[in-house]
């Protein structure tokens, strides 16, 4: 299938029932061929609190402990995955749920020689089963947990998850869509910013925070041969000026 669009979906945003109906009925308004891939760290934290053990991180990194990783899998292949299913079909398109472990579609390593637990990093997409999927009339739907060297599950930052299966499936768009309007520069949004000028950003620290994963992802699939790539919120769907288009 051509004219494959991935869309990334946070964790801050997915938890928020009118915000997934919006996001459900812009999918299901779009062309053929979406891939949703998804978030969820926010409930991840507190499904970890509730199994009491207290969330860490390392350099923006989540330590996926044995019990994290519990808390992990559940959230994101379960709870998130089923409900962004259940509200894509509610608006009327047919959609599954997988995880990256199925296919397996997503194979990873331990990021950074294991010293994060089960934190991983993506090592290969395969791209076989989004694409029986797509050809299907489906629209995937993809949480980021991946399948280890050792079989066992991996957690995977989503956004580079994302920014892996646009590369992989060599999609035509790639919108990272959250609860702004694009990269924002004394309050207003850039419309459109390279890599090179990107990475200023970043350093003057002018993006930061959450913002960062994303850039870089996004900048990932620029340079990967992904022909549009823009963040922003839902407008991405309708507007094609709307958001911040990163280009190499």
């Amino acid at each position: 299938m051509d004219g494959i669009t991935v869309v990334k979906v946070g964790g801050n945003e997915v938890d928020d029932p009118a915000w997934t109906a919006k996001l459900a009925e812009a999918v299901a308004a779009a062309p053929a061929g979406v891939v949703i891939v998804h978030g969820g760290g926010k409930e991840v934290t507190e499904v970890q609190r509730v199994l009491g053990a207290e969330p860490e991180w390392r350099e923006g990194l989540r330590v996926t402990t044995p019990e994290a990783l519990r808390a992990v899998s559940m959230v994101l292949s379960g709870v998130v995955n089923k409900r962004l299913v259940a509200s894509v079909i509610g608006a009327g398109a047919a959609a599954v749920g997988i995880s990256g472990e199925g296919g397996p579609t997503l194979e990873a390593v331990p990021a950074r020689g294991g010293q994060v637990g089960r934190t991983g990093e993506i090592a290969r997409v395969d791209d076989r089963l989004l694409r029986v999927l797509l050809d299907a009339g489906l629209v995937p739907i993809v949480s980021p947990v991946s399948r280890g060297p050792d079989g066992g599950a991996l957690n995977v930052n989503a956004d580079d998850a994302a920014a892996a299966v646009a590369t992989g499936l060599k999609a035509e768009r790639f919108f990272m869509v959250t609860n702004v309007p694009g990269v924002l520069a004394d309050g207003s949004t850039i419309d459109r910013v390279t890599t090179i000028e990107l990475e200023r950003l970043i350093s003057a620290g002018v993006a930061s925070g959450g913002m960062v994963p994303k850039l870089r992802a996004a900048m990932r699939a620029a340079k990967s041969g992904v022909r549009e790539v823009r963040i922003g919120d839902l407008s991405l769907f309708s507007e094609p000026e709307s958001g911040t288009r990163i280009v190499v």
